[in-house]
C-alpha cells in the first residue's frame, strides 16, 4: 500500500497533475488527494487547478463539471463505469419530453437541476445546484415561476420544507440515501440517548425527521465542528464521510446509521475509483473525459449557478 501511493505521488509529479477527491471516497484516496470536497467545493476547485492533468476521483458526472469548467485540461476518470443512480434516473431526452409536455399544458417554470446530474441534462437546466447551495437558489427562482426540480425527490422534498416553494418534483433518488433503516436509526438513539443524528438531504423525510441536523456535507463538517465536548454523532450519510469527520474533529465518536441490508452504506460507484486505477490512468492518461456538444449549454449553467 504505501509503495502504490509513493508511486501515485511520484506519477503526480511527473504528469503534472492534481487530483480531486469527493468526500465519499475511500480514505486512502482521500489522504492522497490535493483538493476533498463535497460536489460544490470541487466544483470551485477546479476552476483553480493551475496543471495541465486532472484526475478526479468521484463519479462520472463530477468529473464532467470539472472538464467543462477547464475545456483546455485533460480530465482523468479512474474507472468510467463510476456512474450514479441519480443521474441514471433522469434521461436528458424523458426530461425534454417531460418538459415540452409542461409548456403545452401552458405550465410557466423554471428548471432546477441537483448536480448528481448528466450534463446533457444540466444544458436543460436553468440552473444547477448542490445540496450546499440549493435553498438560495430556490430563492432566486421568480415566485410567479413554477419550479420542476430533479431528480432527487426527497431533496426537492426537503427544499419544500424549508423554502415553502412547491414544487414539481422528478422521481429519482440516490441508492445510498434510499435504504437506511428508520427502525435501526431509531434503535440506535433508544441505546445512545444522547448521541446527535445528522443526515443528507438526499434521505427519506422517515430520516430527517428524526435527526437532529439535516445538511449536505460540508454543512455537516460545520456543524460537527461547532460542539467543542466530544460528543456521539450518528450518521446517515454514505460511509467514507466518517472518515473525513474523523479527520477533521477527531474528538468526537462518528456511528454509521445501518442500512436495511448492512451494517453501513457505501456507494458501488464511488468504490469502483482504487489507488490502482489512479496510477494506471496516471500511466496510460487515461480514461479521459472529452469534449461532448452539451457542455458549452452546460457550463454556462453551472458557472452561474455555481460560480457567480
Amino acid at each position: 500500500m504505501i509503495d502504490l501511493i509513493d508511486e501515485i505521488a511520484a506519477l503526480k509529479k511527473e504528469k503534472n497533475a492534481t487530483i480531486l477527491a469527493h468526500y465519499y471516497q475511500e480514505g486512502d484516496i482521500q489522504e492522497l488527494a490535493d483538493f476533498t470536497g463535497d460536489s460544490l467545493k470541487l466544483a470551485r476547485a477546479a476552476t483553480k487547478v493551475e496543471t495541465p492533468v486532472i484526475v478526479f476521483c468521484g463519479v462520472h458526472f463530477m468529473a464532467e463539471t470539472a472538464k467543462m469548467l477547464n475545456p483546455a485540461k485533460k480530465v482523468l476518470l479512474p474507472d468510467l463505469q463510476a456512474g450514479c443512480s441519480l443521474a441514471e434516473s433522469c434521461p436528458a431526452e424523458k426530461l425534454r419530453r417531460f418538459q415540452v409536455m409542461l409548456r403545452e399544458n401552458g405550465r410557466r417554470f423554471q428548471t432546477v437541476t441537483y448536480i448528481n446530474s448528466t450534463a446533457a441534462v444540466k444544458a436543460l437546466s436553468d440552473w444547477v445546484v448542490t445540496s450546499g447551495n440549493a435553498e438560495e437558489i430556490i430563492r432566486r427562482v421568480p415566485a410567479d415561476l413554477e419550479i420542476l426540480f430533479v431528480p432527487d425527490r426527497h431533496l426537492g422534498q426537503y427544499l419544500q420544507e424549508v423554502t415553502g416553494r412547491k414544487m414539481i418534483l422528478w422521481n429519482g433518488s440516490c441508492m445510498v440515501h434510499e435504504i437506511f433503516s428508520v427502525g435501526d436509526l431509531l434503535a440506535q438513539k433508544k441505546k445512545m440517548p444522547g448521541a446527535i443524528t445528522i443526515a443528507h438531504p438526499e434521505c427519506p423525510a422517515n430520516i430527517r425527521e428524526h435527526s437532529d441536523f439535516v445538511g449536505g456535507t460540508e454543512a455537516m463538517i460545520r456543524f460537527v465542528g461547532e460542539h467543542q465536548e466530544p460528543r456521539d454523532f450518528l450518521v446517515a450519510t454514505e460511509a467514507n464521510m466518517m472518515w473525513q469527520l474523523e479527520s477533521k474533529h477527531p474528538r468526537h465518536r462518528y456511528h454509521p446509521v445501518p442500512g436495511i441490508s448492512c451494517a453501513c452504506n457505501k456507494c458501488p460507484h464511488m468504490a469502483r475509483n482504487t489507488l490502482e486505477k489512479v496510477r494506471d490512468c496516471l500511466v496510460l492518461g487515461k480514461p479521459e473525459i472529452t469534449w461532448q456538444p452539451e457542455f458549452d449549454r452546460a457550463r454556462e449553467v453551472v458557472e452561474r449557478s455555481l460560480l457567480k
